[in-house]
């Protein structure tokens, strides 16, 4: 499966009074590298809204498991792939390394949903395309 692995640098406004990151940032950080796998397999969002007239990829579970304490100035790794792809939803996997040190492990679900063909201003649970699916199957380049 494709893996994508960006490092951020932790700013001040990530962290909480003690210096060490809030943890709602990391769930801002796991939301923007989902974005970024998705990108880096050619399936960025507003390219996917044209061709599949998709709203988007809403989350619908997210949770973490905390390891390591992470604070101000340091650089973390982000590793991010999709674990499971179901018929409508996803599961994506993150995983954020202090050095070598796995320090926080974070999973998200997301539902792939278009404007409801029935029910005018709501969103709808549709199947993910194959060829989306197949996009992450492929090694990168």
């Amino acid at each position: 499966m494709r893996t994508n692995r960006r490092v951020v640098r932790i700013e001040w406004g990530d962290c909480d009074p003690a210096g060490i990151i809030f943890y709602p940032r990391y769930f801002a950080l796991f939301d923007a590298s989902t974005q970024i796998l998705f990108e880096r397999a050619g399936c960025g969002l507003r390219d996917m809204q044209k061709h599949y007239g998709i709203i988007g990829f809403p989350l619908v579970d997210a949770r973490a498991r905390f390891l390591l304490p992470c604070g101000y100035g340091e650089e973390v790794a982000i590793e991010s792939a999709i674990s499971e792809f179901r018929r409508s939803s996803f599961q994506v996997e993150h995983r954020l390394y202090k050095g070598d040190a796995l320090a926080v492990e974070g999973f998200e679900v997301r539902v792939w949903v278009a404007p409801s063909l029935s029910k005018p201003g709501q969103m709808e649970a549709r199947p993910i395309p194959a060829e989306v699916v197949n996009r992450f199957a492929e090694s990168e380049s």
